[in-house]
């Protein structure tokens, strides 16, 4: 039987939006090129030592609806997210049950709003933490943002380093925080 996804408003803690993106200019791949090859590719864009990604269902070859990946991440959780959404822009990843997060991941690629010959590509996820210690460990103590934001980073590079480009600027961060009481937003890189 297939594990339930772990939405948002199942977790604990505060809400988390961020987005992580690079605009490369003068890339040598097309965006629909580039983004086939992350979607055939998902393990090797993430550091494995972070995140190894491993397909559990679906074909061996490129993601679809439906897939899932188990996912082995640094510290003393693992989790399991399934493929939701798949367009030609990019695809969306939710956690399932018992994932330290709850909540949705999003892959996306697309030409730059104003610049020419430049791609944006960016991973924008919304969640909150599993449970209670998730929360206190990943916020409190920093431990698990630290361990993501890196992933992320080190992904991002990966999709620069695949297109032939130049990246125009480092990985950029933005976070939102919400509470029940208020909204934090920070530029963090």
């Amino acid at each position: 039987m297939a594990k339930p996804e772990q939405p948002a408003h199942t977790g604990s803690g505060a809400f988390f939006e961020r987005r992580y993106w690079i605009d490369v200019q003068r890339p040598r791949l097309t965006i629909a090129e580039l983004l086939d090859h992350i979607k055939c590719h998902l393990p090797d864009y993430a550091p494995g030592l972070l995140a190894d990604f491993q397909k559990t269902k679906g074909a061996a070859h490129c993601l679809a609806l439906d897939d899932e990946f188990k996912i082995k991440i640094l510290g003393p959780w693992n989790g399991d997210v399934r493929v939701t959404r798949v367009t030609d822009e990019g695809f969306e990843l939710a956690t399932l049950e018992s994932h330290p997060e709850a909540g949705r991941i999003w892959f996306g690629l697309c030409p730059h709003a104003v610049l020419p010959d430049t791609v944006r590509f960016e991973i924008h996820s919304r969640a909150r933490s599993r449970d209670g210690l998730v929360a206190f460990t990943y916020d409190t103590l920093g431990f698990g943002r630290r361990v993501q934001q890196q992933t992320w980073e080190i992904f991002c590079q990966r999709v620069v380093e695949r297109s032939g480009g130049l990246p125009l600027l480092p990985v950029q961060v933005e976070t939102i925080k919400q509470t029940a009481t208020d909204t934090h937003v920070s530029q963090d890189a």
